[in-house]
């Protein structure tokens, strides 16, 4: 580990969940925190690792359903996630990722499975397959430097329904695309400092403003990052346009 100054961004698991380059994420959370002036340590932490409790960001991706249940039960033996929450790290996670913070997710061999319960959201399996590119509207109770984060842009491919329970609120409200399953009309969920997602591309190279919301949970500072983000406007508007919104 890095000096204690250093920002700490763990990546959970990428031998097991690292779909879609969601590893990405991990690269421009590192770039946009060394603009803000820190120290940065990414921790790469491998299935067969402990979790260190003493990050500052841990990230973690999407897979297929065996290497959802593999790391599942290995999550559910290392507190090192749950302590990092309970004082207070800063979490993103996507697509199965995301349902392995809820309470409950649907594995196609053994069924309803136990998560972590970190945040208040049970995954099942949907009908549908959802596939294809999502817009949604952020919810406007999230802002960097006071200004909403406006549209989420990803991809989407999974068969996963998530419900939202009482304590959460959706990430964002559905324009293009399913997120949290066909007709939910809602993607992903948060509270407090942990945020959810199902959408890849990676998600913080199409949205620097949640980037930078993710940093702010970290860092305390509610600025946007000092860095020219024109390629990342430019990708932005690109997938936009594709979809017509």
């Amino acid at each position: 580990m890095a000096s204690d100054s250093a920002l700490r961004i763990v990546w959970i698991y990428p031998d097991l969940l690292s779909t879609y380059g969601d590893q990405g994420n991990a690269l421009i959370l590192a770039y946009r925190a060394a603009a803000r002036g820190h120290a940065v340590e990414r921790v790469d932490v491998r299935s067969d690792q402990p979790i260190p409790q003493q990050g500052d960001i841990y990230l973690i991706g999407g897979g297929e359903d065996r290497p959802q249940r593999l790391a599942a039960e290995r999550l559910r033996k290392d507190p090192g996630l749950t302590r990092a929450t309970e004082r207070g790290a800063a979490v993103l996670a996507v697509c199965a990722g995301f349902q392995l913070m809820g309470h409950t997710f649907y594995d196609e061999q053994e069924g309803v499975l136990p998560a972590l319960g970190l945040i208040d959201v049970t995954s099942h399996r949907g009908s549908v397959r959802c596939v294809g590119e999502v817009v949604a509207d952020a919810d406007p109770q999230l802002t960097v430097g006071g200004v909403g984060l406006g549209a989420l842009t990803g991809f989407e491919n999974h068969m996963g329904t998530t419900l939202l329970g009482e304590g959460v609120r959706p990430l964002g409200t559905v324009r293009v695309g399913n997120g949290n399953g066909a007709g939910a009309g809602t993607d992903g969920a948060h509270t407090g400092k942990i945020a959810g997602t199902y959408l890849h591309g990676p998600v913080l190279a199409r949205n620097p403003a949640l980037a930078d919301l993710v940093l702010s949970w970290a860092d305390g500072n509610p600025a946007a990052s000092p860095v020219d983000d024109g390629w990342h406007l430019r990708l932005r508007k690109e997938r936009l346009a594709a979809v017509g919104a």
